[in-house]
């Protein structure tokens, strides 16, 4: 049926096929021949995403980081007597302050009779003399 000679022309052609091939693809292979990219190259591509980076811990992260390092101090510091204003605008004196159960107890009243409890973490900040509001009376 086969001859010898019918079989090496079979590797023939498909070697002519596949180098044809590979010429017909050259613009496509050279692309992927690209050199290495240089440290200045480098420095180009990453140096935006860097800088991002530190602009937004800059911005974002260093400020609210204080801003909670100043919240803990301010509630280590609450003791009885002091005038608070809680994250809900309650305004109330400190009656009793329980760090292990995390509780705060407010006289919400001039009387001192009313009282509520809250969470610790609920107070926004401790009023003293200069921040508090002068009321006006009519002349």
């Amino acid at each position: 049926m086969f001859s010898a000679n019918s079989l090496t022309v079979f590797p023939t052609c498909l070697a002519d096929a596949t180098g044809a091939m590979l010429v017909a693809m050259q613009p496509l292979l050279s692309f992927a021949e690209k050199p290495q990219p240089g440290p200045l190259e480098l420095l180009i591509t990453y140096l935006p995403m860097v800088l991002i980076v530190i602009v937004a811990w800059v911005l974002l992260y260093r400020p609210e980081r204080e801003r909670m390092r100043l919240q803990k101090e301010l509630l280590l510091s609450l003791k009885k007597n002091d005038r608070v204003v809680t994250g809900s605008g309650i305004y109330g004196i400190v009656a009793n302050v329980e760090r292990d159960t995390d509780r705060v107890t407010l006289k919400v009243d001039d009387a001192g009779t009313m009282k509520i409890t809250v969470t610790l973490s609920s107070i926004a900040k401790v009023l003293n003399d200069s921040s508090e509001v002068a009321t006006s009376s009519p002349s």
